[in-house]
């Protein structure tokens, strides 16, 4: 394979080490890549605001894939250019029948600048805190959401995956990324690799130009799309039974070793 003409690559558990950093290692193999022409585009669950500071430190711009597939995030104005949001009626009756197959779960929508949270939503990362509004109950709030999530401090995450599917039934796109009693849900078709293949397709990169880095099972339609599609060493152990190419894991710099393979 020639050297990707794009990099696309998740953030948590993949670009990113344990500590939730771009090691040095890793910012040199990205501007290595970037040197000789290559695109990197992150592909990931987090919201536009929990890109900035690494996109900043990675010293990437360009667009990112947010959201996972919901957003297309503009790095370099810090603007939503793109956005698939959940229709209101199906996002109220995803939480309504969710509720009901999953007992005791709480809900939260992401709306691409700020979380919603109902009572009992346990999850917190600090780039939502000053994003973080309470509400009620999701099905009675008016705003537009990208992403639902929905937590449970009593299910195992595959458990939840497995019911949520069956409960949903195709009316929207079910994945997680690995978080402990979270799921998270797009729009129907609405996934990573569908808004990365829209990327690509406005540039004329085929897929085989493409290489993807991930670990979580929300990244294995990114990995299936790309030409070279690499599972880190650390991954979930669907990726890694569905995945040929491995590289080392986040914090052995999995990514980083590749890219030195290709670009140097």
């Amino acid at each position: 394979m020639n050297p990707p003409r794009i990099v696309a690559t998740d953030l948590d558990g993949t670009l990113l080490d344990s500590a939730g950093a771009v090691s040095p290692r890793t910012r040199r193999a990205l501007r290595l890549a970037r040197e000789a022409g290559a695109e990197i585009v992150f592909v990931t669950a987090r919201a536009p605001r929990g890109v900035d500071p690494i996109a900043e430190n990675a010293g990437v711009g360009g667009l990112a894939v947010c959201s996972n597939g919901a957003i297309v995030y503009d790095l370099g104005s810090r603007e939503i250019v793109a956005r698939h949001d959940l229709a209101p009626g199906t996002a109220a009756h995803v939480v309504e029948t969710l509720a009901e197959a999953l007992p005791g779960v709480a809900f939260a929508g992401e709306t691409g600048t700020g979380l919603l949270a109902e009572p009992g939503y346990g999850v917190a990362h600090a780039h939502d805190a000053r994003h973080r509004r309470e509400v009620a109950s999701l099905r009675e709030c008016a705003d537009p959401v990208v992403k639902l999530l929905v937590w449970s401090r009593d299910h195992l995450v595959d458990d939840m995956f497995t019911a949520a599917v069956a409960a949903v039934d195709g009316q929207a796109e079910v994945t997680h990324s690995g978080v402990g009693g979270l799921l998270e849900i797009s729009a129907a078709g609405v996934t990573k690799a569908g808004t990365l293949a829209g990327l690509c397709a406005e540039r004329g990169v085929d897929p085989a130009e493409v290489a993807a880095f991930g670990d979580m099972p929300n990244d294995l339609a990114v990995l299936a799309f790309a030409g070279a599609g690499y599972a880190m060493a650390n991954a979930h152990h669907l990726v890694l039974a569905a995945v040929e190419r491995r590289t080392l894991s986040n914090d052995e710099h999995g990514v980083a070793v590749v890219l030195e393979r290709y670009y140097s």
